[in-house]
């Protein structure tokens, strides 16, 4: 039972991984391979919070935001169209270093640990729309080999960067709760309850978005039909930077509820957002309830590999990917390109 337990704990949290992955790939076409950077992000951020370093995110911000707000004056100089000039520095320049000047005055490792967190989320869940308004909105209409290719030197960068600015030490942050829940012979710890509540809130939420909120049902239209979304007014650049926005977000989560088991270092995001895509698979990139169920097996199977063969756990599970692979490739018909 302890095994399983561990299993949908770590599942949960491939679960959301799996649902950003399936959310980037539906509405803008792009296999957000560096996903898992956000995940090592967020917990590395929170934990120089928490050890009483300024956070070296911050300066990333601002970089990305100068270059974004770059980007938007060249666009906006060619088509000699200024009204969202205002809202471009307000958002990527104003904000960001705002937010630099605040944090520097605060001593954050002595607030309590939700406002750490809420901090980390400021500094890093932005730099979503940030990315996608760099690398991935001028090719958006590309294919997707192309954008495959892009995210993964993206990924690449992102890894070098999170080198640079996190060194190549590991980090745990603490943990949210002592709190042991005994039921019979098992004892259930408060973190894994915490992880699993907050993956569980999370999805709810997330469905509610988007089976009632207007930019949730926008996102569905484009998701569904990218083309007859732009017909009918939904703007596929508002889309690409709320869907990267939602995947930061959900990165920055993951890696707060797992950095207090796990020791994360500038490339770890890679390995668990890796586990997080073999759940997508398993729901073709496509299905959310699924990707969600791949997620729990693939939690699971992690977790007795562990127990059984720990120096082949990595191999176990993404060997998953190879059958179900095969039966997507032998139950549907192959397209071309301009399919």
């Amino acid at each position: 039972m302890l095994l399983i337990q561990d299993g949908i704990t770590n599942g949960a949290i491939y679960a959301l991984l799996a649902l950003a992955l399936v959310l980037v790939f539906t509405v803008t076409k792009i296999i957000f391979i560096p996903q898992g950077e956000f995940v090592a992000w967020g917990a590395l951020t929170l934990a120089a919070i928490q050890s009483d370093r300024f956070p070296g995110t911050i300066w990333l911000l601002i970089f990305l935001g100068a270059i974004t707000f770059a980007i938007d004056v060249i666009v906006c100089v060619r088509s000699r169209a200024y009204r969202g000039l205002t809202k471009s520095f307000i958002g990527n320049l104003c904000l960001p270093f705002g937010l630099m000047v605040t944090l520097s005055q605060l001593n954050l490792a002595a607030v309590p640990l939700l406002i750490q967190i809420l901090v980390t989320m400021v500094i890093i869940v932005p730099m979503g729309p940030m990315i996608y308004r760099v690398v991935y909105q001028p090719v958006a209409d590309a294919s997707v080999l192309v954008l495959l290719i892009i995210s993964v030197a993206l990924h690449l960068v992102m890894t070098g960067i999170g080198l640079l600015v996190f060194g190549p030490e590991g980090s745990r942050t603490t943990i949210f709760t002592e709190y042991k829940l005994t039921i019979g012979p098992m004892i259930i710890g408060g973190q894994s309850l915490v992880m699993l509540g907050v993956s569980i809130l999370l999805i709810a939420v997330l469905y509610l978005f988007f089976s009632k909120s207007l930019y949730g049902k926008a996102l569905r239209a484009t998701a569904l039909n990218r083309t007859g979304a732009r017909l009918m007014g939904i703007s596929p650049s508002l889309a690409g930077k709320l869907t990267f926005l939602l995947a930061a977000f959900i990165g920055v989560i993951s890696g707060v509820l797992i950095s207090p088991n796990t020791t994360i270092y500038y490339d770890s995001g890679f390995l668990i957002a890796l586990k997080g895509f073999v759940a997508a698979i398993i729901g073709g990139l496509s299905s959310y309830p699924i990707s969600s169920l791949g997620a729990i097996i693939v939690g699971i199977i992690e977790s007795f590999s562990s127990f059984w063969a720990s120096a082949f756990k990595e191999v176990i599970v993404f060997t998953l990917i190879i059958p179900v692979l095969l039966w997507f490739s032998l139950r549907t018909h192959h397209l071309e390109d301009d399919e």
